[in-house]
């Protein structure tokens, strides 16, 4: 069905151009008729007509200069002139602006039809087109896609052999010159396992998110496995292999962005694998990918890893490693000195007693570790922005020194803010509780509320309280229950409800677990 919008400053002229065109034509339809050119513009913009009858001739805004404003937002819109003047100069400016239909006043029955007839064959023909391309399109996509994942299964599998770089790039109109893998795992975020319409509305997710993040001819994402899903980066140019930390770091920070304002009830995980020249080597960097991963999965805290180029200068044992920045990061969220100074003093040591590290390498671990501390801020809700000045020339002492004094303060820092504003979060928080606890409230809506992510909200609250946020929440449904079977005009099914529970014989169930008695018995031996 097209839609018509009749524009003319001639009352009697709209209403005949409307009749005519309901009364003759089944697939068209006119959804408007506007007096002036100021007008039209609006409806236009509102109500997105494939065809405008469009006077010329009108005062204030005349239709040349509506038709121009019209075609800026929607130049998709087709136009039939109308006019008493048959004046070459009119039909010239509209013609400018793509207007091929001209018809006089008065106009004839037959003509109108004819001109309509004319410009809906052309949209509808444009519409077919359109169509087949993008079932085209589609198609293509769709085998690409197909292609693609199962080249890269072969690359797991080291099985790839009969199509190189070169060829994809061509396939892809792209040059590549290398590429590395990252592997990225659902984790979910307390006890129950995730479903499987989780795991594949993920998958769905992770695959547009990369899409938008990354131009999608520079990636391959691979099948969903359990929880993982492999995605191989494709490198366009030499220089980007040599900074692929860069580039792997930008998307992984976008990612996790847009992972958190999704609300997956789950943590996201990745490992990243190093960066290969030739399409045969691409299954080091899934395994590379695999054991930082693994490693990962050990350390809460941090949400990523890359793998390490063996046979290099390391820092003693990398699980070891993980193991005390995770101690470490602890230590500085609970705004515990002395535990701090401790770890870090085993951590000096551990790293002085190895002859073979250099200072830069120790800068390079100092690095990471003070952007895991950062992004931990981050989430609590700290501003805290100042970063250590470490140069790679110094000596090791001199670069243990510099981030002791900077542990110190941000521990000073993390001390003030959880004497204050953490206070003052936790204390609104059990306010925004008490007050909503008969609706159907849940830990990540509380900690939105005071602007928290929902760990550390969890955490900071069993710190601060000594329950958890769901004992509390209980504690608080109890004890209004209580209350209100005080009332013996209201049943034991209204007072469910009223304190937020859905299901009488839940709410029975953990009355009599907090209370030792059933609520029936509750009411016998307090109102009697």
């Amino acid at each position: 069905m097209l839609k018509i919008l009749i524009v003319d400053d001639e009352i009697l002229e709209r209403t005949a151009l409307t009749k005519i065109i309901n009364s003759s034509l089944k697939d068209v339809v006119v959804i408007g008729e506007a007096p002036n050119g100021r007008i039209a513009i609006e409806m236009a913009m509102e109500h997105h007509p494939d065809i405008i009858f469009m006077d010329i001739k009108m005062p204030g805004i005349d239709g040349v200069q509506a038709v121009k404003a019209i075609k800026k937002v929607n130049p998709c819109i087709r136009f039939i002139m109308v006019s008493a003047f048959n004046t070459f100069e009119y039909a010239k400016e509209v013609m400018q602006q793509g207007v091929k239909e001209y018809i006089l006043k008065p106009s004839r029955m037959q003509d109108i039809l004819a001109a309509l007839d004319r410009v809906s064959a052309d949209i509808l023909e444009e519409r077919k087109q359109r169509e087949e391309q993008q079932s085209l399109r589609a198609s293509l996509d769709r085998a690409v896609s197909i292609a693609q994942k199962e080249w890269v299964s072969t690359v797991l599998v080291n099985q790839v052999q009969d199509i190189t770089f070169d060829e994809w790039g061509q396939l892809l109109g792209v040059e590549i010159t290398s590429g590395y893998i990252m592997v990225f795992s659902l984790q979910p975020s307390g006890m129950n396992e995730l479903s499987t319409s989780e795991k594949q509305k993920w998958y769905l997710w992770l695959k547009e998110t990369l899409k938008f993040i990354v131009n999608k001819q520079e990636i391959m994402v691979g099948p969903l496995t359990d929880s993982q899903v492999p995605v191989l980066f494709l490198c366009k140019k030499a220089t980007e292999k040599a900074h692929f930390k860069t580039s792997a770091q930008a998307i992984i920070d976008n990612l996790n962005r847009l992972f958190e304002k999704e609300g997956f009830a789950a943590e996201l995980r990745i490992g990243v694998g190093l960066p290969y020249n030739h399409a045969h080597e691409l299954n080091k960097s899934y395994h590379e990918a695999l054991m930082a991963l693994q490693h990962l999965l050990k350390t809460p805290n941090r949400k990523f890893l890359f793998a390490v180029k063996q046979g290099s200068a390391e820092l003693p044992s990398q699980s070891g490693v993980l193991e005390i920045e995770k101690k470490l990061l602890e230590a500085v969220r609970q705004g515990d000195v002395n535990q701090v100074l401790f770890i870090f003093e085993s951590f000096a040591t551990m790293l002085a007693e190895d002859k073979n590290i250099k200072g830069s390498l120790v800068k390079k671990s100092f690095d990471e570790l003070f952007i895991l501390i950062s992004r931990m801020l981050h989430e609590l809700g700290i501003s805290y922005e100042r970063t250590p000045a470490v140069e790679e020339s110094e000596d090791i002492m001199a670069i243990f020194e510099k981030g002791k004094a900077h542990l110190l303060a941000v521990v000073h820092h993390v001390q003030v803010w959880r004497n204050n504003h953490a206070k003052g979060m936790l204390h609104k928080a059990k306010e925004f509780i008490e007050t909503h606890y008969a609706e159907s409230i849940t830990l990540e809506l509380v900690a939105e509320y005071v602007e928290l992510s929902p760990y550390y909200f969890s955490k900071l609250f069993k710190d601060r309280f000594g329950m958890t946020f769901i004992d509390y929440l209980t504690e608080i449904r109890i004890k209004h229950a209580k209350a209100e079977m005080v009332d013996p005009g209201k049943s034991l099914k209204e007072i469910c409800y009223s304190i937020g529970y859905k299901d009488p014989n839940y709410f029975s169930r953990v009355f009599k677990k907090h209370t030792g008695l059933s609520p029936t018995e509750f009411r016998k031996v307090t109102v009697g």
